[in-house]
Order: structure tokens, then C-alpha cells, then sequence
């Protein structure tokens, strides 16, 4: 998994441990505020990260995803989706850098 973090936020969670641990134990109860768990919460976190158009964002969420245990073709869904909601260009980005998890995780 380290080898998919970005180096910056590997210096951050060095340089400033208890940031990273206040922004984790947010992560934690946001993830536990509510009914969805599993890949439905994934892919909803999967979707945020296309309508945003953060690459790494839509990078992590589409392994985790797998790791999860959604099927590759749902996961696609997710970026067919934001065509009609954020835009073709934001949901054909997304739907390669998901491509590109995909054929990685394979």
C-alpha cells in the first residue's frame, strides 16, 4: 500500500504524527456515522473522488475498492456515471486512471 502514497503525504504523516492521526480518527468516525460499509461505501467515496477530479483520490478509492470486493464493472460504473453529472472530460479521466488500477490489480 505505501508504494501507492504520494511522498508528500508520507513526509506529513513523518513530520506531523499527530495531524495524521486527528485527520485518521476523523476518517474513522465519518466512516462509522452512517449505514454504509463495505463496497457500497467505497464506491460512494469512489464517485466524490471522480466529481472532484482527484486523480489520486480516484487512484486509492478504485483499489480499494477491489480490496473490497467490488466487481472491475462496477467500478467502471462509477465513472460512466459522472459523465452525465460532472462532465464527458471529468468521467473519461476517471475512467482511465480507474483502467489503469484495474489492469495493475489484475
Amino acid at each position: 500500500m505505501v508504494d501507492h502514497l504520494p511522498s508528500v503525504y508520507q513526509e506529513f504523516r513523518e513530520q506531523r504524527p499527530e495531524l495524521a492521526a486527528a485527520v485518521d480518527a476523523l476518517g474513522a468516525a465519518c466512516d462509522e456515522a452512517g449505514p454504509l460499509e463495505g463496497v457500497s461505501h467505497r464506491l460512494v467515496k469512489l464517485g466524490i473522488a471522480v466529481g472532484a477530479q482527484a486523480e489520486g483520490a480516484v487512484r486509492s478509492n478504485a483499489r480499494k475498492a477491489l480490496e473490497e470486493g467490488a466487481d472491475p464493472e462496477a467500478i467502471r460504473h462509477v465513472a460512466l456515471l459522472a459523465i452525465t453529472t460532472r462532465g464527458f472530460p471529468a468521467g473519461i479521466a476517471a475512467l482511465g486512471w480507474i483502467d489503469e488500477v484495474l489492469s495493475r490489480e489484475a
